[in-house]
Formats: structure tokens, sequence, C-alpha cells
């Protein structure tokens, strides 16, 4: 009896089991990962409209043409029909323009470099309002926040206010890695010498769960940070909290940057304001050179020696007597 009922019971397990996810993708609280859940569930009801019928008809043709139907008809000279092409080619055809006009549409509504318009679907954002910027640095493994306007830093550890633009500004130290919240927007790469852009906002306060989703080496599966969504007076008192922190140097980056698993939650209340750019630019260590200043050195060299050979080559070439 119990073997019988267990076997009833078999096809039911895989909803058992998806009872315990997390459906944070598909039900986030940040305006821009609700518009690209929006965007995945349109695309897949869009395939829909194709896969669902073309498996129905796999099962009716088996059934209906099956061997012992002495009922269906039998045409073995049958070749063509204009109206079935049509259908055949005609509504997938059509299918892939609508996904490709969605697709293009959302590849730019949805750019993460584009500032935002809208707080939610129903709150336009003012064209004068200003977004509060975090800096974040990709590190082995950990995560560094720096708040440029508020003078802090914080590890492993990331707030913002509820209903406020946020502009992240995002690199690495020397693996690539990708900065994700799930619950806010999708990943953005964070790379070392590189500066990339995320515009979002979070829509309702909370803990939230944030990491890295490009393998990155040993201690990946700890490269993880819990992001809030405050209140602008939580997020005030935040702020003060962190400013009692002590002061974050050059030094202290450098000895962080060291690979490191499981590091605690730190904050601190002052931090140099020219770091994020010299991580950027990769010369935080003493008496290291950045890459933007090589390469403004080297687009002299290079506009000179241009300049040069066109001068050169403009002179009169003299004859000899």
């Amino acid at each position: 009896m119990h073997l019988l009922n267990a076997r009833r019971l078999a096809p039911l397990s895989p909803l058992v089991l998806l009872a315990g996810c997390d459906t944070v993708v598909m039900n986030p609280s940040g305006d821009i990962a609700v518009q690209q859940a929006n965007l995945v569930l349109v695309s897949t009801l869009l395939m829909l409209l194709i896969i669902v019928p073309v498996i129905a008809l796999i099962v009716l043709f088996a059934w209906r043409y099956r061997k012992n139907n002495a009922a269906a008809k039998y045409d073995p000279e049958w070749d063509h029909s204009t109206k079935l092409e049509l259908v055949i080619w005609g509504a997938p055809l059509l299918i892939i323009i609508a996904l490709g006009l969605l697709t293009w549409i959302s590849t730019h509504l949805l750019d993460p470099y584009r500032p935002l318009q809208r707080i939610d679907a129903h709150r336009p954002i003012s064209p004068d309002t200003k977004p509060l910027v975090v800096q974040v640095v990709a590190l082995d493994w950990k995560w560094l926040f720096i708040y440029p306007e508020q003078g802090i830093a914080t590890v492993n550890e990331l707030a913002t206010p509820v209903d406020v633009p946020v502009r992240f500004k995002i690199t690495a130290s020397n693996v690539m890695n990708s900065f994700y919240i799930p619950a806010l927007a999708g990943q953005i790469y964070a790379m070392p010498g590189m500066d990339t852009t995320l515009n979002a906002v979070i829509n309702k306060p909370g803990a939230y769960e944030g990491f890295s989703a490009n393998y990155s080496g040993a201690g990946f599966s700890h490269m993880r940070f819990k992001y809030y969504g405050m209140s602008n007076a939580d997020f005030e008192s935040w702020v003060q909290k962190a400013r009692a922190g002590g002061e974050f140097k050059r030094t202290d980056y450098l000895a962080l940057e060291k690979p490191s698993e499981r590091e605690p939650v730190r904050r601190y209340g002052k931090v140099e304001s020219d770091l994020y750019h010299a991580i950027v630019n990769r010369c935080v260590a003493p008496g290291a050179t950045c890459m933007d200043e090589m390469m403004a050195a080297d687009s002299k060299r290079v506009t000179a020696a241009v300049a040069q050979t066109g001068a050169e080559s403009s002179a009169p070439i003299s004859k000899n007597p």
C-alpha cells in the first residue's frame, strides 16, 4: 500500500522541490529587475505560441495516424499545401519579428549606462534628480563599497535608500567578477582597469543577497554580501554609524586586496577621495604610474610624431645645382 501511494505521488515530487526555490529573479524588488522579469515572461509567452501548438500537433498526428487507425486518410501522392506552408513559415516569422522588436526596444531602455527615467511604473524621475553614487570594487574574494559623496566605505555590506536612483561605478582589483543583486537588476561585469556603470533603484525595504555571478577562483563560493534597502532616515542613520569607523587608507586597501575568504563586515568613516580612480587606473601602490597618465603621455608622443612626420613630408626638397 505504501509503495502504491509513493508511485502515485512520484509525479508531484518536482512541485515539492520547486516549492522551496527562491523566485527572487521573477519577483524582484527593484524596477529594473521587474522590467527584466517582465521581458522574460513576454518572451517566453511569445515562444510558447509556437512550442505549444507544435507539441499538441505531434501528439495529435501520432494518435490519428497510428498503425491500427484504418479510418485515417492515406494519401501517398500529397506533396504541397500553400495554406500549410503559410502557417508553417508565417507564424514563426511573425513571432521572430515580434521578439526582435521587443529585444531592440528593451536593449535600449534597460541599458545599464542609461540614466533612469522612472522610480517605478507609476512614478517618473525628475530630470534634475541626482542619483546616489556608489563605487564598487570586486576583490579576492570580497566586495568593497565606496560612497564618495558620504565619504565612507564598507566591506561586504551595501545599503541604499528606497526609491532613490543609484548609480553604481564598478571595477575589479585583478580578476574579472560579476556584480549581481537579483532583486535589484541584472548582473554587470567588474573588470580590472575598466569602469562599468549600472543605474538602478530599489523599491521595497528589506535585506537582499548580492554576490559574484562569475567564477573567480577558490573563494568564489563565499564572495557574497548583504544589500539593504532602507528608508531615507534609516540610511542616514546607517551612514552616521559608518562614519564612526576608522579611516580607510591606500595601505588598508593594499592589505584588503590580498586574497582572503569570509571577510567580516567592516565600515570606515573616512576614505581618500581619489582611491577609486587609483584602483581603476591600477596605481594604488606608492610610486605606481596611473594608466590614464600613461595613455595621455603615449597620446602626446604619437601626436608629436605625426606632426613631425607631416612637417618633414611638406618640407621643400632641395636640388643639387
